[in-house]
C-alpha cells in the first residue's frame, strides 16, 4: 500500500492517540509488525511558539518508519506555516486532524470541529498540500452528530484540496467512543473517492479487521484502543493468527517499556506514564486490581520494576 510516495509495510496501522502512541510505544508496535505507526497530535500554534513540549513529542527514531506526524488547528495560514516549518523533521506522512472529539480541542474550533465547516477544512488541506512536499492525509469522523454524518461530503472535499489518504472513525464526535462504529459510514467514503482509506473503529482482534476490510472495501485499518497494552496485536494481524504473548514476554516488553520511557522522559515522569501502560498490559490477570493500587503508589522507577519481577 502506498501513500502519496511513500510505502507502507502493510495495511495494518497504529491509530494516534494522545498520551499513548509516544515514541517508545510506537517502537514497541513497529517491532510487533504495525505497517505504519502514528504520531500524538501536536498543535500548530505550539509549533509557530516554538513550545519545547511539542518538539519533544516529535522524537523520531529511524526504527519505527515509516511514520505520520499529526497536526491539529483550525487556521489554513498558521497550519501551512507549522508544516514548513517542520517539514525537515524526519516523519514521512503529515495527517489533519479533524477527529479529536474532547471539548478543549472542539471549543477551539480545531479537531471534529472541523466536521462542520468542509469548506474551511478543504482550505486546510489544500494550504499544507501545497506547502510542504510530503504527503497530506487526514483524519475525520462520520460526522459531527448522527444528524449531520456528513464523511463522504468531507473525504471528497480533501480529496480534491490534495489529500493523499484519508483516515475514517466510523463513530461521531457526539458519540466519543461509545456505541458501535458504522462500517457503512466507511464504505461510502471508499466508493466515493479515489484515495486510499483507511478504516477506523472497533478494530481489536483478526475477525474484527477481517470484517472491516470486508465491509467497507478500506485499503488499510488503524487500530487505537485494543493496541494498549496489547503492541502484539499488530503480529497477530500480519500473521493472520491470533499471537498470545506468555507472562515472561509481558514482563519483559513491560520493563523494556520502562527503560524506554526513563531514557527519553526522564525518571519522574516515566514513573507516572507507566503506571496507565502497565494497567493497560495486565488487564484481565489475576490480582491485577491489586497491582493497580500498588503501581499507583510507587515513586521510584527501581520499585515499578521490582512489581513488574513479582508478576
Amino acid at each position: 500500500m502506498k501513500i502519496g510516495n511513500v510505502t507502507l509495510k502493510n495495511r495494518y496501522i497504529l491509530a494516534p492517540m494522545a498520551g499513548v502512541s509516544d515514541l517508545p510505544f510506537r517502537l514497541l508496535c513497529a517491532r510487533s509488525g504495525a505497517g505504519l505507526v502514528c504520531m500524538e497530535m501536536i498543535s500548530a500554534k505550539a509549533v509557530m511558539y516554538d513550545n519545547k513540549k511539542t518538539y519533544d513529542l516529535m522524537k523520531i527514531s529511524e526504527d519505527e518508519h515509516p511514520v505520520s506526524l499529526q497536526l491539529f488547528g483550525s487556521d489554513p495560514d498558521i497550519m501551512a506555516e507549522a508544516a514548513k516549518k517542520i517539514e525537515e523533521e524526519p516523519f514521512d506522512i503529515l495527517d489533519i486532524n479533524m477527529g479529536c472529539p474532547m471539548p478543549k480541542i472542539v471549543n477551539n474550533g480545531e479537531g471534529s470541529a472541523l466536521m462542520k465547516d468542509p469548506a474551511l477544512a478543504g482550505r486546510i488541506v489544500e494550504s499544507m498540500a501545497k506547502a510542504v512536499n510530503k504527503p497530506v492525509t487526514v483524519k475525520i469522523r462520520a460526522g459531527f452528530d448522527d444528524e449531520h454524518k456528513n464523511a463522504v461530503e468531507m473525504a471528497r472535499i480533501c480529496e480534491a484540496s490534495g489529500a493523499a489518504a484519508i483516515t475514517v472513525h466510523g463513530r461521531t464526535r457526539e458519540q466519543y467512543y461509545e456505541g458501535k462504529a458504522d462500517r457503512d459510514i466507511i464504505r461510502q467514503v471508499k466508493e466515493a473517492v479515489k484515495i486510499p482509506v483507511i478504516g477506523n473503529g472497533d478494530v481489536k482482534d483478526i475477525q474484527s479487521c477481517i470484517e472491516m476490510l470486508e465491509e467497507t472495501g478500506c485499503d488499510a485499518v488503524a487500530v487505537g484502543r485494543a493496541a494498549k497494552g496489547n503492541p502484539w496485536i499488530f503480529r497477530s494481524l500480519c500473521s493472520g493468527k491470533e499471537y498470545r504473548p506468555s507472562p515472561d514476554e509481558v514482563r519483559a516488553v513491560m520493563k523494556e517499556h520502562c527503560r524506554m520511557q526513563t531514557k527519553i522522559k526522564g525518571e519522574y515522569i516515566a514513573v507516572r506514564e507507566m503506571r496507565k501502560h502497565i494497567s493497560w498490559y495486565t488487564a484481565g490477570m489475576p490480582h491485577s486490581s491489586r497491582l493497580r493500587d500498588q503501581i499507583n503508589r510507587v515513586e521510584t522507577m527501581e520499585s515499578l520494576l521490582s512489581l513488574i519481577d513479582s508478576l
